[in-house]
């Protein structure tokens, strides 16, 4: 497939303390890619480059044949859009602000949103299911709720790559599903094309359609979970013990850890 994306020989970060370097991939419009690494790896560094929060110290980023980071700061908000693991909105109704997600669109002097702006963000608030929730403040909802506002607001940008930076963390197992569930839909319906940093190896090898494994830095591995999700790599990276399968239904990768006491037991039984 034709790529979309581009990272061509990207570095990015902080010299002398910690950089991401030279990162070299192409993902087609609407992939589903996971990015996955111990902390520390540097996947939350490569988002603020990709976001042009951080500069490039070499390289570029390339979104549908156009550098993000020479893209002015409107023209960027409308193209890319992230959203945070932690949502902190305040006393601040849903409705108003998954509208914010429009300020982009604002032309010089208007204040207000139009009626235009009113139609995205209730598209996607029934989207993702945050219409019934429009009159009730960002801080009375519950972590699953919020991250689906965050969505919202995101989409309402109308952007061409979203960046998700730990959507599930702190969630229990009904919102993580509830939100894969959605942003698998957006990238295979909408075409939209999105890059997610998670933790659980689980969850990216069930949902996502490719993976990246960071490593100190500099990107490990790319491709397919099944190929990504092994136990050798794994073990270097993660410094754990594991075992991997397949799910029968899915025939995705699953990662079994080992605790100390059953690895103990197993040298003491030879």
């Amino acid at each position: 497939m034709e790529s979309f994306f581009k990272i061509e020989k990207f570095s990015c970060g902080y010299p002398g303390k910690f950089v991401v370097e030279d990162i070299d991939l192409e993902i087609p419009k609407g992939d589903f890619v996971g990015i996955i690494g111990p902390n520390g790896s540097g996947k939350t560094t490569l988002f603020k480059g990709i976001t042009a929060e951080l500069q490039p110290l070499k390289g570029r980023t390339v979104l549908n044949g156009e550098s993000i980071q020479k893209m002015s700061i409107k023209k960027r908000a409308q193209n890319v859009a992230i959203v945070t693991q932690v949502i902190e909105a305040g006393a601040m109704t849903v409705e108003d602000y998954v509208l914010m997600g429009r300020m982009p669109y604002r032309n010089q002097f208007q204040f207000f949103e139009n009626d235009e702006d009113v139609a995205v963000a209730e598209k996607y608030m029934k989207l993702t299911g945050v219409d019934r929730l429009r009159d009730k403040f960002m801080n009375a909802l519950s972590g699953g709720e919020q991250q689906l506002a965050g969505i919202a607001r995101a989409l309402t940008q109308e952007p061409q790559l979203l960046l998700l930076d730990e959507p599930t963390s702190h969630l229990d197992i009904s919102h993580q599903v509830q939100i894969l569930n959605l942003i698998r839909r957006l990238s295979h319906e909408l075409k939209l094309t999105i890059l997610m940093i998670i933790h659980d190896l689980n969850l990216a090898g069930e949902y996502c359609d490719s993976l990246i494994m960071m490593d100190n830095g500099r990107m490990r591995k790319k491709g397919m979970p099944s190929d990504v999700l092994n136990y050798k790599d794994i073990e270097e990276v993660y410094k754990t013990v594991v075992i991997t399968r397949t799910n029968p239904l899915s025939g995705k990768p699953v990662v079994f850890l080992v605790s100390e006491d059953v690895m103990q037991q197993k040298k003491t039984a030879k």
